[in-house]
């Protein structure tokens, strides 16, 4: 299976960031995990590198409820930086949220991919990266 340069994760379960790190390097999904425990602390990061596609995310694994910066206030802004990108980031809202409002909402969001229901399985994971390609 190929693989890809980045993955990013933003979200504040520190649990749900080991355990899916650890699924992506066990995998060998990508070279590097990008760690981010808010929103804002991702875009800051984005808008540092938007210019260098290497440190870009390939993939982002976006929660909803997180402290600073929500999943949504994140895509709301991150749809001001992407025109700066030339790289394409695929964005995946991963959330326990099982609320249908918050699903009609991502799934209304031409910027996420999917919306996915925590937990996210080792094979449902590989299927994304595997559809990258």
């Amino acid at each position: 299976m190929n693989n890809l340069q980045n993955i990013c994760i933003i979200d504040d379960d520190s649990i749900y960031q080991y355990a899916i790190t650890a699924t992506i390097k066990a995998y060998k999904l990508a070279e590097n995990v990008l760690v981010f425990s808010d929103g804002e602390e991702a875009l800051d990061f984005i808008r540092e590198n938007a210019e260098n596609n290497d440190n870009l995310p390939d993939i982002i694994l976006l929660d909803i409820n997180m402290p600073v910066m929500d999943g949504f206030q994140f895509i709301d802004e991150y749809k001001l930086i992407k025109p700066r990108m030339e790289k394409k980031i695929v964005v995946y809202m991963v959330s326990s949220s099982v609320d249908p409002q918050d699903i009609e909402k991502a799934k209304a969001i031409s910027e996420i991919a999917d919306y996915i229901i925590k937990p996210i399985r080792p094979k449902e994971l590989a299927s994304i990266v595997s559809s990258f390609f």
